[in-house]
């Protein structure tokens, strides 16, 4: 036990390795011997090596979910993201191990990972969402995720647990993905008359770049019947968020489609859509040094088997 809470605490602090691992136990071992029994100090790299090589993967990611899930019960959570990864590094040609893609669940409010699910090697991300969310509490809750999960099933389930969605639309909604496009670009060129919305801008600069997004949040009852409208359970809001951003060479401009469960209110929408887009800046993973074969450690005992410690954030 004192072994994995090691682990735990060091990789949550950055440690990459077993190297890493061990050198944290040492800087921090009068510490942790305050709660820890550590008779004979802190164990070698090595055996932390040869520890995690006969732990079950599956055993001791559920152990360390539930141990989460006990967490998020009283985060009283508001936003949780869901997205897909691929972990830089654990492709091994030589191995012959194709790279660890997993899906997870992130709440940018507390900084925490609140599940993983790794995606088989013969599936894709959309068997790996519900999965997933079955390990949430999402009551009350609102789930963000990309294209991917922009599924009639997975909408479905996030509105049975009691929780509400905001949805990429993109090409794998192609008919209900156009309609959506075509109808804001007809009442753009309207001037909005007759039309009931909300809007929203805001903006932020730092790292040398000014961004400006303005959000327009439209209840689903301003539009024609869309496809398959009927199906998306708790479909009510429909939402384009329009983002420009200056650098100081150049000025890109994005346009994003959205179908949501919440009330057309599109400040909301905004401060919620941002959040999402802020995973790929806040979060990592701490699988590499499993999946990269241990490449900074001894690369024998723990290869082959990634996912040892799957959802801890770095």
């Amino acid at each position: 036990m004192a072994i994995v809470t090691i682990a735990i605490l060091a990789v949550l602090s950055g440690a990459n390795g077993f190297v890493a691992i061990a050198t944290y136990g040492k800087a921090k071992q009068a510490w942790l011997e305050t709660f820890l029994d550590l008779p004979h100090g802190i164990p070698s790299h090595d055996t932390f090596g040869r520890v995690f090589a006969v732990l079950d993967p599956i055993e001791l990611q559920n152990s360390f979910l539930a141990w989460i899930s006990s967490i998020t019960e009283k985060l009283d959570l508001e936003l949780i993201h869901v997205d897909g990864k691929t972990a830089k590094g654990s492709y091994d040609r030589e191995s012959k191990l194709k790279a660890l893609h997993s899906v997870s669940a992130w709440s940018s409010e507390h900084g925490l990972v609140l599940a993983q699910q790794k995606v088989d090697s013969k599936s894709n991300e959309i068997t790996a969402v519900p999965l997933v969310l079955k390990l949430l509490n999402l009551k009350g809750a609102v789930v963000t995720l990309d294209a991917m999960g922009t599924q009639l099933e997975i909408a479905a389930q996030i509105k049975k647990a009691e929780g509400d969605y905001v949805l990429a639309l993109k090409g794998n909604q192609g008919k209900l993905s156009q309609q959506v496009e075509n109808w804001f670009e007809q009442a753009i060129a309207k001037n909005w008359q007759g039309i009931e919305y909300s809007y929203d801008e805001r903006g932020e600069s730092g790292h040398h770049r000014i961004e400006t997004r303005c959000c327009w949040a439209v209840p689903i009852s301003q539009l024609p019947p869309l496809h398959r409208q009927r199906q998306w359970l708790g479909l009510t809001t429909v939402v384009m968020v329009k983002s420009r951003r200056q650098l100081w060479n150049k000025t890109t401009t994005t346009v994003r489609f959205y179908i949501s469960s919440l009330d057309a209110d599109a400040q909301r929408h905004n401060q919620v859509i941002r959040s999402h887009w802020s995973i790929d800046a806040q979060s990592a993973f701490a699988e590499c040094h499993l999946q990269r074969r241990c490449q900074s450690d001894s690369p024998g005992p723990c290869c082959g088997k990634p996912g040892v410690i799957a959802s801890f954030k770095c």
